[in-house]
């Protein structure tokens, strides 16, 4: 019997993605009308759920202040009461005011100038803020600002850990480097199915402005992928007792080798 072929770990997230890119379509995430609404959730949504995301953001935009300028205006005390749901709360509109004020004070308020911004530039000065630590800020810029980075959250380095594409030593941003690195020449339009089959445990957000507005393919890419490897870690992934032979990627896993994987 001949041996199984081992991936290499670039292969292997090239393979992940098209397989999930194949069976589920575009996720259109993250659901959000304005860019500002992305970095809103982009911080309420550490350490919770995005169901109470959910919930502080029906309250932000029924108040009204779903925006930079009522962010701003808003008193502290309501703010709190306002995001309430998503946990930390008193930390978090603390940290919403404070990007308030970092844009204001850095880019004269305008999320248009902040996005022009160089990448790497605009990275280490969102890094420099109280509470915004690479995911958060990957997030920001992948999501809000349209830029080429990959957002590396607890499912993709479980995953990756899992099919043995990283190890458990890797830090985030050897992560995120090397998930660019394997899909830097991948297209969405090449690699999306027209019969997307998604099991109904797999909710997908609706269209909206912000996961259908222009952007390069690449950044398009890495929208996929994170939203995908999403999906999978909530419903298949898991932490403990992972579902791994009702996984569309067990074919993947150590065990059972790269069956079918071309390319």
């Amino acid at each position: 019997m001949k041996p199984k072929r081992k991936l290499s770990p670039e292969a292997m997230i090239r393979a992940i993605y098209r397989k999930l890119a194949r069976m589920w379509g575009p996720q259109h995430w993250w659901p959000a009308e304005t860019p500002f609404e992305v970095m809103v959730g982009a911080v309420l949504t550490q350490n919770t759920s995005w169901t109470n995301v959910e919930r502080a953001m029906a309250s932000l935009r029924a108040a009204g202040i779903l925006s930079v300028h009522g962010i701003r205006a808003v008193p502290m005390v309501k703010l709190q009461e306002l995001v309430r749901s998503s946990g930390y709360y008193r930390q978090k509109a603390q940290r919403l005011k404070d990007l308030v004020g970092f844009l204001d004070q850095r880019y004269g308020g305008s999320l248009e100038t902040m996005f022009a911004v160089p990448t790497h530039q605009l990275r280490a000065d969102l890094l420099s803020l109280k509470g915004i630590g690479p995911e958060t800020a990957d997030a920001i810029l992948l999501y809000a600002g349209h830029h080429q980075i990959f957002v590396v959250d607890a499912y993709t380095q479980r995953i990756l850990q899992r099919h043995q594409a990283v190890d458990g030593r890797a830090k985030y941003d050897q992560v995120r480097t090397l998930v660019e690195r394997a899909l830097q020449r991948e297209r969405p339009g090449r690699v999306v199915s027209r019969k997307a089959i998604r099991p109904a445990r797999l909710k997908v957000h609706e269209p909206s402005a912000m996961s259908t507005a222009q952007r390069s393919s690449l950044t398009q890419v890495y929208k996929e992928m994170h939203g995908l490897l999403v999906q999978t870690g909530k419903h298949y992934c898991l932490k403990q007792e992972p579902k791994c032979e009702e996984c569309p990627l067990r074919c993947f896993l150590p065990d059972t080798g790269a069956r079918n994987f071309q390319g």
